[in-house]
């Protein structure tokens, strides 16, 4: 039962082919349908598999959101992408449950299905022409089911592998669970398109289990993707596991005229009591703040501890201390108004100031990149090549223009932006939406940061690609065409639209390909 030599079968198409054969043969030996059932036991078998992924994927995102509560710099990105993996498993997997209710209709009837969803049943799990091996053949490849099905769970897994790229067994783990190849046809004895080998002649039972194994796959998919997701976040180490004291100073160096100002922490301390925080001795005040005046110059060392009721003896223990900062005289201070690093392709703002002395005898100048002032702020902008700026300020004190110390900044491109489908004044990001939101002669693709993004920047989209109902069309611009409005009108609730293919002007009027796509579904 092997496939052409250079078309392999999976292993899920080979358990395919051999339910066919044992079917056929049973059928062939004219064996009761009561045979049949053994496909229900499995599907059963199988939405037992699905509730499980349901509730072990759910305890991943609760455990993820929480992380990104507590530290939302390093595990926002991360999260933001579990967010969208769940979006698209959703949208795959109720595709599929929809698939397998149009088979239970054409089936039993809409009056059987409707009356056991009534009943608070699924009908796909009560289907009497089960041994029915006319239906799946009409839905999924007379009427081309089957092969949008093939490019819906394609888009899925390449998405899906492409995130989990740096682990390589994982990524053959899904592109094999989800794989459409062509296969074996048991019925012709050849191989065939992949929907062919998974529907052509299949009795309504095995198919509906073949989707529900399908739906598994999603789930279990899903489940892998973002685990690795939670992996790549180093999450785990938020956990505590023991007490520390930590020094939380504004600045280690305080300049002469200034004060040094410090918070004294207990790690993990319990909420129900009330360290006492003591340095050089003295007790400081309830919320451990430890603020001195800086009136000499130098290193300055201090040590001290903080009580607190150990809960596993119940006696006061003591945690000790020390930090140290320095006074200097003042010095120049650069801050980068809108980021941490430079951005390539953007005219980076900073403000430069040198404590008394006024911006017209401050002089700025970047090693790997072009300055300009522009009212009281300069304007850095890297060169096309460069990995680091090092800035360079001198000031005029006491009649002399002398050099201050510099600073480096990393020079990174402009993040990648997010595509938003917007219409009647709303952005839509992938999921559902409606038929007139779609079709809105006022609707176009953009691109931007959304609205929480860190940066405003300016894009225009110049071309995108359409998916919808198994044909891409291309697209120059911005907005759909008459023809994709015209289709787009046509298509009933549940169907699924894709944006992919997004091309853009950057801020530095350079094109490029913007890495996420949108998939929508009617409601």
């Amino acid at each position: 039962m092997g496939g052409a030599k250079n078309c392999p079968e999976t292993p899920r198409q080979r358990m395919i082919g051999m339910m066919y054969l044992v079917l056929t043969a049973m059928l062939a030996l004219n064996v009761s349908t009561d045979i049949l059932n053994g496909f229900t036991l499995v599907d059963n078998s199988l939405h037992s598999s699905i509730t499980a992924s349901d509730t072990r994927n759910a305890k991943l995102y609760r455990d993820f959101q929480a992380a990104n509560a507590d530290n939302p710099e390093k595990t926002q990105e991360w999260f933001d992408k579990a967010k969208e993996v769940h979006l698209r498993a959703d949208s795959l997997y109720n595709y599929l449950q929809n698939f397998k209710d149009q088979l239970a209709i054409m089936a039993d009837g809409r009056g059987r299905f409707e009356k056991l969803k009534a009943e608070g049943l699924d009908p796909t799990m009560h289907i009497q022409g089960n041994s029915n091996l006319d239906v799946t053949g009409t839905y999924a490849l007379v009427q081309g089911h089957g092969l949008e099905l093939k490019d819906i769970v394609a888009y899925y897994r390449d998405y899906a592998s492409e995130l989990v790229e740096s682990d390589p067994a994982l990524r053959h783990a899904i592109q094999t669970a989800l794989a459409t190849e062509r296969g074996y046809n048991a019925h012709d004895n050849d191989s065939c398109d992949w929907e062919i080998a998974v529907f052509d002649g299949m009795p309504v039972g095995a198919s509906v289990t073949i989707l529900t194994k399908m739906q598994n796959d999603v789930r279990t998919t899903e489940g892998q993707v973002i685990q690795y997701l939670m992996d790549r976040t180093d999450a785990g180490d938020l956990r505590v596991n023991k007490l520390n004291a930590y020094v939380m100073a504004n600045s280690d160096v305080v300049m002469r005229g200034g004060k040094y100002h410090a918070q004294i922490l207990l790690a993990a301390v319990d909420s129900t009591q009330r360290p006492e925080y003591y340095v050089e001795g003295a007790r400081l005040n309830d919320q451990g703040v430890y603020e001195v005046p800086a009136t000499s110059l130098g290193l300055k060392k201090y040590t001290g501890w903080i009580s607190f009721m150990n809960p596993a003896t119940g006696l006061m223990d003591k945690l000790p201390f020390s930090g140290e900062y320095t006074v200097t005289e003042p010095a120049v201070i650069i801050s980068n108004e809108e980021l941490d690093i430079m951005y390539r392709g953007y005219d980076n703002k900073f403000s430069v100031s040198v404590p008394g002395v006024s911006s017209e005898k401050i002089k700025v100048t970047a090693n790997g990149g072009q300055v300009k002032k522009q009212g009281e702020r300069w304007i850095i902008v890297p060169g096309d090549n460069s990995k680091e700026i090092t800035v360079n300020v001198s000031a005029e004190l006491d009649g002399k223009m002398q050099n201050l110390p510099p600073k480096k900044y990393r020079v990174r491109k402009l993040p990648d932006p997010s595509p938003f489908f917007n219409s009647r004044e709303k952005d839509y990001a992938s999921g559902e939406i409606s038929s007139s939101a779609l079709t809105h002669n006022t609707g176009i693709v953009t691109v931007s940061y959304g609205t929480d993004g860190i940066l405003n920047l300016p894009f225009t989209v110049t071309s995108f690609t359409l998916f919808v109902n198994g044909q891409y069309i291309d697209t120059k611009g911005n907005k759909f065409t008459r023809e994709q409005l015209d289709k787009l009108g046509k298509l009933r609730s549940g169907s699924f639209v894709m944006i992919e293919n997004i091309r853009a002007l950057g801020p530095n009027g350079k094109e490029f390909r913007v890495p996420s796509s949108l998939a929508f579904k009617l409601n």
